[in-house]
Protein backbone atom coordinates (compact mmCIF):
# COMPACT_ATOMS: atom_id res chain seq x y z
CA UNK A 1 0.00 0.00 0.00
CA UNK A 2 1.51 3.33 -1.08
CA UNK A 3 1.77 6.12 1.45
CA UNK A 4 -0.29 9.15 0.38
CA UNK A 5 1.71 12.34 0.94
CA UNK A 6 -0.76 14.83 -0.49
CA UNK A 7 -4.53 14.53 -0.87
CA UNK A 8 -6.95 17.14 -2.17
CA UNK A 9 -10.67 16.38 -2.20
CA UNK A 10 -13.47 18.36 -3.89
CA UNK A 11 -11.42 21.54 -4.19
CA UNK A 12 -13.41 24.50 -5.51
CA UNK A 13 -11.92 27.94 -6.03
CA UNK A 14 -13.52 31.11 -7.36
CA UNK A 15 -12.13 34.44 -8.52
CA UNK A 16 -14.34 37.46 -7.78
CA UNK A 17 -13.14 40.23 -10.08
CA UNK A 18 -15.73 41.76 -10.41
CA UNK A 19 -17.94 38.79 -11.32
CA UNK A 20 -17.55 35.36 -9.71
CA UNK A 21 -15.74 32.88 -11.96
CA UNK A 22 -14.99 29.25 -11.01
CA UNK A 23 -11.25 28.51 -11.43
CA UNK A 24 -11.00 25.07 -9.79
CA UNK A 25 -14.08 22.95 -10.24
CA UNK A 26 -14.65 20.11 -7.73
CA UNK A 27 -11.12 18.83 -8.19
CA UNK A 28 -9.69 15.79 -6.35
CA UNK A 29 -6.22 14.26 -6.59
CA UNK A 30 -3.59 12.47 -4.53
CA UNK A 31 0.18 12.03 -4.72
CA UNK A 32 2.03 9.07 -3.20
CA UNK A 33 5.44 9.04 -1.51
CA UNK A 34 8.30 8.89 -4.02
CA UNK A 35 6.12 9.79 -7.01
CA UNK A 36 7.34 12.29 -9.61
CA UNK A 37 4.11 13.83 -10.93
CA UNK A 38 3.67 16.56 -13.52
CA UNK A 39 0.62 18.79 -13.94
CA UNK A 40 -0.09 19.90 -17.51
CA UNK A 41 -2.80 21.81 -19.39
CA UNK A 42 -3.29 24.91 -21.49
CA UNK A 43 -2.56 28.36 -20.07
CA UNK A 44 -5.45 29.52 -17.91
CA UNK A 45 -6.67 26.00 -17.05
CA UNK A 46 -5.91 26.55 -13.34
CA UNK A 47 -2.54 24.76 -12.94
CA UNK A 48 -0.75 27.51 -11.02
CA UNK A 49 -3.87 28.31 -8.99
CA UNK A 50 -4.02 24.64 -8.00
CA UNK A 51 -0.37 24.70 -6.95
CA UNK A 52 -0.96 27.74 -4.74
CA UNK A 53 -3.85 25.95 -3.03
CA UNK A 54 -1.87 22.70 -2.61
CA UNK A 55 1.12 24.60 -1.23
CA UNK A 56 -1.11 26.25 1.45
CA UNK A 57 -0.27 29.74 0.10
CA UNK A 58 -3.88 30.24 -1.01
CA UNK A 59 -6.45 29.38 1.67
CA UNK A 60 -9.55 30.83 -0.02
CA UNK A 61 -11.09 27.61 -1.37
CA UNK A 62 -13.73 24.99 -0.62
CA UNK A 63 -12.87 21.32 -0.06
CA UNK A 64 -10.15 19.63 1.98
CA UNK A 65 -6.37 19.43 1.71
CA UNK A 66 -4.27 16.88 3.62
CA UNK A 67 -0.46 16.74 3.76
CA UNK A 68 1.03 13.65 5.40
CA UNK A 69 -2.37 12.77 6.88
CA UNK A 70 -2.63 16.20 8.53
CA UNK A 71 -5.68 18.27 7.63
CA UNK A 72 -4.32 21.59 6.41
CA UNK A 73 -7.63 23.26 5.52
CA UNK A 74 -8.81 25.71 8.15
CA UNK A 75 -5.48 25.96 9.99
CA UNK A 76 -4.33 29.33 11.33
CA UNK A 77 -1.62 31.20 9.40
CA UNK A 78 1.03 30.38 12.03
CA UNK A 79 0.36 26.65 11.62
CA UNK A 80 0.33 26.96 7.83
CA UNK A 81 3.71 28.71 7.92
CA UNK A 82 5.10 25.81 9.96
CA UNK A 83 3.64 23.23 7.54
CA UNK A 84 5.01 25.13 4.52
CA UNK A 85 8.48 25.43 6.00
CA UNK A 86 8.64 21.87 7.35
CA UNK A 87 6.79 19.78 4.77
CA UNK A 88 7.01 21.62 1.43
CA UNK A 89 10.02 22.58 -0.67
CA UNK A 90 9.46 25.12 -3.47
CA UNK A 91 11.21 25.49 -6.80
CA UNK A 92 9.85 28.29 -8.96
CA UNK A 93 10.56 29.46 -12.51
CA UNK A 94 12.72 32.21 -10.99
CA UNK A 95 15.23 31.11 -8.37
CA UNK A 96 14.60 33.94 -5.85
CA UNK A 97 18.14 33.70 -4.46
CA UNK A 98 19.38 36.60 -2.35
CA UNK A 99 22.32 38.17 -4.16
CA UNK A 100 23.86 39.61 -0.99
CA UNK A 101 24.39 36.09 0.40
CA UNK A 102 26.66 33.21 -0.58
CA UNK A 103 25.26 30.05 -2.15
CA UNK A 104 25.71 28.23 1.18
CA UNK A 105 23.80 30.90 3.14
CA UNK A 106 20.97 30.90 0.58
CA UNK A 107 20.56 27.15 1.00
CA UNK A 108 20.67 27.46 4.80
CA UNK A 109 17.97 30.16 5.11
CA UNK A 110 14.84 27.93 5.30
CA UNK A 111 16.68 25.72 7.83
CA UNK A 112 17.56 28.71 9.99
CA UNK A 113 13.94 29.87 9.75
CA UNK A 114 12.60 26.47 10.84
CA UNK A 115 15.07 26.54 13.77
CA UNK A 116 14.98 22.78 14.30
CA UNK A 117 18.77 22.29 14.25
CA UNK A 118 21.80 24.30 15.35
CA UNK A 119 23.38 26.67 12.81
CA UNK A 120 26.37 24.27 12.53
CA UNK A 121 24.09 21.34 11.76
CA UNK A 122 22.15 23.39 9.18
CA UNK A 123 25.42 24.38 7.51
CA UNK A 124 26.46 20.71 7.40
CA UNK A 125 23.07 19.74 5.94
CA UNK A 126 23.30 22.53 3.35
CA UNK A 127 26.72 21.27 2.21
CA UNK A 128 25.29 17.74 1.94
CA UNK A 129 22.49 19.01 -0.32
CA UNK A 130 24.98 20.93 -2.48
CA UNK A 131 27.09 17.75 -2.80
CA UNK A 132 23.97 15.78 -3.83
CA UNK A 133 23.53 18.24 -6.71
CA UNK A 134 27.27 18.34 -7.58
CA UNK A 135 27.62 22.05 -6.83
CA UNK A 136 29.41 22.00 -3.44
CA UNK A 137 32.34 23.77 -5.16
CA UNK A 138 30.08 26.85 -5.51
CA UNK A 139 29.25 27.06 -1.78
CA UNK A 140 31.21 30.23 -1.04
CA UNK A 141 30.44 32.06 -4.27
CA UNK A 142 27.97 34.93 -4.26
CA UNK A 143 24.57 34.06 -5.71
CA UNK A 144 25.02 36.85 -8.28
CA UNK A 145 28.14 35.10 -9.68
CA UNK A 146 26.24 32.04 -10.92
CA UNK A 147 24.75 31.12 -14.27
CA UNK A 148 20.99 30.59 -14.61
CA UNK A 149 21.32 26.81 -14.52
CA UNK A 150 23.53 26.93 -11.42
CA UNK A 151 21.08 29.26 -9.66
CA UNK A 152 18.23 26.83 -10.28
CA UNK A 153 20.29 23.97 -8.81
CA UNK A 154 20.97 26.09 -5.73
CA UNK A 155 17.20 26.73 -5.50
CA UNK A 156 16.63 22.95 -5.54
CA UNK A 157 19.23 22.45 -2.77
CA UNK A 158 17.46 25.15 -0.75
CA UNK A 159 14.10 23.37 -1.30
CA UNK A 160 15.65 20.16 0.12
CA UNK A 161 17.21 21.62 3.28
CA UNK A 162 14.32 20.77 5.64
CA UNK A 163 13.72 17.25 4.23
CA UNK A 164 10.27 18.20 2.89
CA UNK A 165 7.52 15.63 2.42
CA UNK A 166 6.98 17.04 -1.07
CA UNK A 167 8.74 19.38 -3.47
CA UNK A 168 6.45 21.56 -5.56
CA UNK A 169 7.70 23.15 -8.75
CA UNK A 170 6.06 25.91 -10.78
CA UNK A 171 7.63 25.81 -14.27
CA UNK A 172 11.09 25.08 -12.79
CA UNK A 173 12.66 24.72 -16.26
CA UNK A 174 10.64 27.53 -17.89
CA UNK A 175 13.49 30.01 -17.65
CA UNK A 176 16.28 27.67 -18.75
CA UNK A 177 17.74 26.62 -22.09
CA UNK A 178 17.30 23.01 -23.22
CA UNK A 179 20.59 21.77 -21.77
CA UNK A 180 20.02 23.26 -18.30
CA UNK A 181 16.37 22.22 -18.40
CA UNK A 182 17.52 18.65 -18.94
CA UNK A 183 19.98 18.91 -16.02
CA UNK A 184 17.17 20.07 -13.70
CA UNK A 185 14.90 17.26 -14.94
CA UNK A 186 17.64 14.69 -14.32
CA UNK A 187 18.12 16.02 -10.77
CA UNK A 188 14.40 15.68 -10.07
CA UNK A 189 14.38 12.16 -11.50
CA UNK A 190 17.35 11.19 -9.32
CA UNK A 191 15.70 12.69 -6.22
CA UNK A 192 12.61 10.55 -6.86
CA UNK A 193 14.38 7.29 -7.73
CA UNK A 194 17.37 7.38 -5.35
CA UNK A 195 16.07 9.42 -2.44
CA UNK A 196 12.31 8.61 -2.71
CA UNK A 197 11.57 12.34 -2.77
CA UNK A 198 8.00 13.19 -3.76
CA UNK A 199 7.70 15.82 -6.50
CA UNK A 200 4.73 17.66 -7.99
CA UNK A 201 5.67 19.91 -10.89
CA UNK A 202 3.53 22.23 -13.01
CA UNK A 203 5.05 22.42 -16.50
CA UNK A 204 4.38 23.53 -20.07
CA UNK A 205 7.22 21.30 -21.29
CA UNK A 206 5.60 18.19 -22.82
CA UNK A 207 8.91 16.33 -23.03
CA UNK A 208 9.54 16.98 -19.33
CA UNK A 209 6.02 15.78 -18.44
CA UNK A 210 6.22 12.62 -20.56
CA UNK A 211 9.29 11.47 -18.62
CA UNK A 212 7.69 11.81 -15.17
CA UNK A 213 5.99 8.88 -13.38
CA UNK A 214 2.51 10.27 -13.90
CA UNK A 215 0.78 13.15 -15.67
CA UNK A 216 -2.18 15.00 -14.20
CA UNK A 217 -3.90 16.83 -17.04
CA UNK A 218 -6.17 19.79 -16.39
CA UNK A 219 -8.78 21.54 -18.47
CA UNK A 220 -11.10 24.36 -17.40
CA UNK A 221 -10.35 23.91 -13.71
CA UNK A 222 -10.91 20.17 -13.72
CA UNK A 223 -8.63 17.13 -13.73
CA UNK A 224 -9.39 15.23 -16.96
CA UNK A 225 -6.61 12.64 -16.60
CA UNK A 226 -4.47 11.44 -13.71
Amino acid sequence: MSEVILQATHIKKYFHDPVTVPVLNDLSLSVNKGEFVSVVGKSGCGKSTLLYVLSTMDTDYEGELWIEQELVTGQKEKQLARIRNEKIGFVFQFHYLLNEFSVLKNVMLPGLKLNKYSAEEIEHRAMERLKMLYIDDLALKGANQLSGGQKQRVAIARALINDPAIIMGDEPTGNLDKKNGQIVFDIFKELATQYHQTLLVVTHDTEFAQNTNRIIEMEDGKVIRQ
